[in-house]
């Protein structure tokens, strides 16, 4: 049986009971880095080394299956930061992950492989289940969150992001979401909402629930009605996903762009605070490299002119670039809720702004799986859209990846890999129709 062969039957929507009457290949083709070429970029700047060389397409073998875990065939995933950093190999080489997940035992001795299969996205259709799996079954159509954590570890009883063993699925795991056939853990799987496409429930996934976490959930910020939100990156991935959260939720959102034809996107999709910090010159570094406080000032002045009040919460996600005038701005008792720092780790801030008017910094890492399936319900329910900008192709993978290590992109950028093409998957086309013009205005912003 050939993976053509699993995508029609897929496509035809088969029952679970055929599905699972197919033999699987031997081989699939999967988005890898090769362990042989981590020293490829060696003395090059990060900006310089360039992912469609790093990442290739080739032909593996079919990831295996143990207790507890899924094989699931993806058929759309979606370009992460994780992955960029995979590709380019840093601030680390992922073997090094595999390589510890090695030394836990035989279970993580599979991972540790001369390839990496990448992705952490994915939304398709479980194909096999392993021992101890009861709550899916062959033809289950689903998206995948990727906390991928065995819940061993007491800790992780109260919070599965804090248990030792936790890891981000096709960054600190392989067998990612690039692949003819993926393995997961069964929970890391959630029902696909049935108006979306496969791309556009593909895309949701990391971003999605990272942002619910750090906004909505109990581990974090905990937003609340009426909470004032300054959001950078408003219409990128994580910023896009929580301008909606805090519009959904009855906050205020000051949403920081960098374009007038951003900033009237925003103000279609009901935005009515926006900074244009391009047009309104913002620069929070000096030529010398220091801190400017007078652009601090004048930053923290144009919120207030705004709403009246300086933030309650910061959704903090650039990290170097920002993190100084995001500390500065925050109200007295305000909270700096951070993850990601795509523009550096290194973050620097005046601590009397912080300690003196005592604000929180609050560091978020991805989502649990209760943050994670709630997050996706939003979507269900029609309460929370997909922000996909473009669509590649899986032999496309590098050039997308490309195009999200130099910021050329807005939104998320999707790939196709069972699907034969854009727009498949839909089931409830009703539902669809009835959040048609809520999924398009979103998907402008891209």
């Amino acid at each position: 049986m050939s993976m053509q062969e699993i995508h029609d039957a897929i496509a035809a929507d088969a029952d679970g009971d055929t599905l699972a009457g197919l033999e699987l290949p031997d081989t699939m083709r999967a988005a890898v880095v090769r362990k042989s070429e981590v020293g490829m970029f060696d003395g090059l700047d990060t900006r310089d080394k360039d992912p469609r060389e790093s990442l290739h397409v080739d032909e593996v073998p079919i990831p295996p299956l143990g207790p507890n875990e899924v094989l699931i065939a993806p058929m759309a995933s979606a370009i992460n930061f994780n992955t960029v950093w995979t590709s380019i190999f840093e601030p680390v080489s992922t073997f090094g992950f595999l390589e510890r997940f090695a030394r836990e035992g035989d279970l993580g001795a599979r991972h540790d492989l001369p390839y990496h299969i990448v992705g952490s996205d994915a939304a398709g259709v479980v194909l096999r289940t392993g021992p101890g799996v009861t709550r899916w079954r062959p033809g289950d159509r689903v998206t995948v969150h990727c906390n991928y954590v065995d819940m061993e570890g007491p800790e992780g009883h109260d919070d599965s992001m804090l248990d030792s063993s936790q890891r981000i699925w096709g960054f600190e795991t392989n067998f990612g979401a690039l692949a003819e056939v993926s393995m997961v853990k069964a929970n890391q799987l959630m029902p696909m909402p049935t108006h979306l496409t496969w791309e556009e429930a593909g895309s949701l996934g990391l971003v999605m629930a990272t942002s619910y976490r750090m906004l909505v959930g109990q581990n974090e910020a905990r937003m609340k009605q009426g909470d004032i939100v300054l959001v950078w990156g408003a219409t990128g991935g994580l910023g896009g996903f929580a301008t909606q959260f805090v519009l959904n939720g009855g906050g205020i959102p000051v949403c920081v762009v960098s374009s007038p034809e951003k900033v009237a996107l925003l103000h279609d999709l009901g935005v009515e605070h926006v900074i244009d910090r391009r047009a309104e010159g913002y620069a929070f570094w000096t030529d010398d490299g220091e801190p400017d406080f007078d652009e601090y000032r004048r930053f923290g002045s144009r919120i207030r002119e705004l709403v009246g009040a300086d933030p309650d919460i910061v959704f903090e996600h650039p990290g170097r670039a920002t993190f100084g005038a995001s500390v500065f701005v925050a109200r007295k008792g305000g909270t700096i809720v951070t993850c990601a720092s795509t523009t550096g780790y290194e973050h620097r801030y005046d601590n009397r702004y912080l300690w003196m008017n005592l604000k929180n910094i609050l560091g978020s890492h991805f989502a649990n799986y209760n943050e994670a399936w709630e997050a996706n319900r939003l979507v269900a329910r029609g309460m929370i859209h997909p922000i996909l900008s473009a669509t590649h192709p899986l032999h496309e993978v590098g050039e997308a990846a490309h195009q999200v290590h130099h910021n050329l992109h807005t939104g998320k950028v999707g790939i196709l890999v069972g699907a034969a093409e854009e727009g498949l998957g839909v089931r409830d086309h009703d539902l669809r129709a009835a959040h048609r013009d809520d999924i398009d205005h979103w998907k402008t912003l891209a």
